[in-house]
């Protein structure tokens, strides 16, 4: 199933082929669909008025991810591939809110795991636009090492939503009390940039 996930976030490449690890296979042919189809009306909307249009990487791992799959989105730098992993969580977490299954502010429900300190916040920072223009009530917490101990206690007391860390804080926190916002995770995302 990871292998399916791994080609369809990585495309066809030239003449239908896709090249995985020097390998080269024939590209299977997709029914052509909405890639925002799966989304809520807020987020469609959103993403339609922010951008002409889905990238590659974004349609590949749409598909994987909105199908339950698991998925590694290889793709240059400024092709998307952040917001093709947490859009879909985004979408999750507003739809969870708005029929009450699981209101906002109960626990932590997605983990996205950098491996730099410096890319954590960056992305922190980038997630402020689509959470704004979707309208969406998402709290989004950063823990890492440089985190005040003020702000750390402030978090096991009322978790984010939305939590990025990096794999020390990530270890400490499952090593100590505060593993406990974490129980509530149903998705979590890793990044290799």
């Amino acid at each position: 199933m990871v292998e399916n996930s791994i080609s369809r976030a990585i495309g066809a490449g030239p003449a239908g082929l896709r090249k995985i690890g020097g390998l080269a296979a024939k590209a299977k042919k997709r029914a052509e669909s909405d890639p925002l189809g799966p989304f809520s009306e807020p987020v469609r909307r959103w993403f339609e008025a922010s951008f002409e249009g889905p990238t590659q990487a974004q349609v590949g791992g749409w598909e994987a991810i909105s199908g339950g799959a698991n998925a590694l989105i290889c793709a240059p730098t400024g092709s998307g591939k952040t917001l093709a992993s947490f859009l879909w969580g985004i979408d999750r977490l507003v739809r969870a809110g708005e029929d009450g299954r699981r209101p906002l502010g109960t626990g932590v429900r997605l983990v996205y795991v950098s491996p730099l300190k410096a890319l954590s916040y960056d992305i922190e920072r980038n997630l402020r636009a689509p959470l704004r223009g979707i309208g969406a009530e998402i709290a989004v917490g950063l823990r890492t090492g440089d985190t005040p101990q003020k702000e750390r206690r402030a978090m096991a007391k009322t978790p984010p939503d939305i939590l990025i860390t990096t794999p020390e804080s990530l270890y400490l926190m499952l090593s100590s009390s505060v593993r406990e916002i974490l129980a509530t995770t149903r998705s979590e995302e890793h990044t290799s940039e």
